[in-house]
């Protein structure tokens, strides 16, 4: 009952109820479907087959599933590619990147208002 071009009914899954065409027969228990649903891998257990067959090759490209579902007034999920994006990469701390002196890390450490070897004395505000 299970062969390329069979007609199936999804029962399971985002996918469920839509009419699908077995494209190719995998290993165990999945073939590769397309038609009203994504073009994926699903389980034999997830589908219903229907009393329809349709001619298309193994293994047929989703062009070739539109053009079989169109003779038998189906239509097909189309899907968009997406869109190529380059991906942000971390830039390595260059060797030759300016350090700092330690005369500007003091002058850092003051602009906050304490230095590194201020007592709390010197830290606490004069009482008049």
């Amino acid at each position: 009952m299970i062969e390329v071009g069979r007609i199936c009914v999804k029962i399971a899954g985002r996918d469920a109820n839509k009419k699908c065409i077995i494209v190719d027969i995998l290993k165990g228990q999945y073939v590769m479907i397309d038609g009203e649903t994504r073009r994926r891998k699903c389980n034999l257990a997830h589908l219903e087959p229907l009393d329809d067959k349709i001619n298309i090759k193994k293994g047929a490209s989703h062009d070739e599933v539109k053009t079989a579902l169109k003779k038998i007034s189906l239509e097909t999920r189309e899907t968009k590619p997406k869109k190529k994006t380059v991906r942000p990469r971390k830039l390595r701390r260059s060797k030759l990147a300016k350090k700092e002196t330690p005369a500007e890390k003091k002058a850092k450490k003051v602009v906050k208002g304490t230095t590194k070897g201020a007592t709390n004395a010197e830290k606490a505000p004069e009482k008049k």
